[in-house]
This record gives structure tokens, C-alpha cells and sequence, in this order.
């Protein structure tokens, strides 16, 4: 059996697959797809007790940040320089 760190390792990969083929626009299909593995995996990772509900949270929102940024901002990285919003 696979250690924890090798486990979480893989669910990283996955996502940044999915979020990489979101990003490139890849066909509805397929990205439909990838969501359903990595739900299928993240699900199976639960009910084995590898990772708790937490844990894999951290571990989306992670990747999601370093695919896409971050969720939020300061307003002030939104307002230019004449105090309008960009």
C-alpha cells in the first residue's frame, strides 16, 4: 500500500491536470471526466481514513491557488492609480 505522502502526492498531479485542461479550454467531455476521477479518488481517500475532510481541502485549495491565483485579492491591487477600479 501506498504512504499517505505518496497518495497525497498523486491527488496533487491529478489536479493540476484538471486544472491545467480548465484552463485550456479542453472539451466538456473529457474535463467532465478528470472531475469524476479525482472526486472518485479524493472519495476513496475519505472512506480508507487516509486523509480527513480538512485535509484534502487544504490540499485543493492549494492547487487551485497555484493553477489560478489567489480566490481573493486586497481591493487595493484592484484600484488603479486614478482610485477607479480596473
Amino acid at each position: 500500500m501506498k504512504s499517505k505522502a505518496e497518495v497525497v502526492s498523486e491527488l496533487r498531479s491529478m489536479l493540476a491536470d484538471v486544472f491545467a485542461a480548465k484552463a485550456s479550454g479542453e472539451a466538456y467531455g473529457r474535463l467532465a471526466r478528470a472531475h469524476g476521477y479525482v472526486d472518485g479518488f479524493m472519495r476513496a481517500l475519505l472512506d480508507m481514513g487516509v486523509v480527513t475532510k480538512a485535509e484534502l481541502l487544504e490540499v485543493v485549495n492549494a492547487e487551485r491557488e497555484r493553477s489560478s491565483g489567489p480566490a481573493m485579492r486586497p481591493m487595493a491591487d484592484l484600484v488603479g492609480s486614478a482610485g477607479v477600479a480596473a
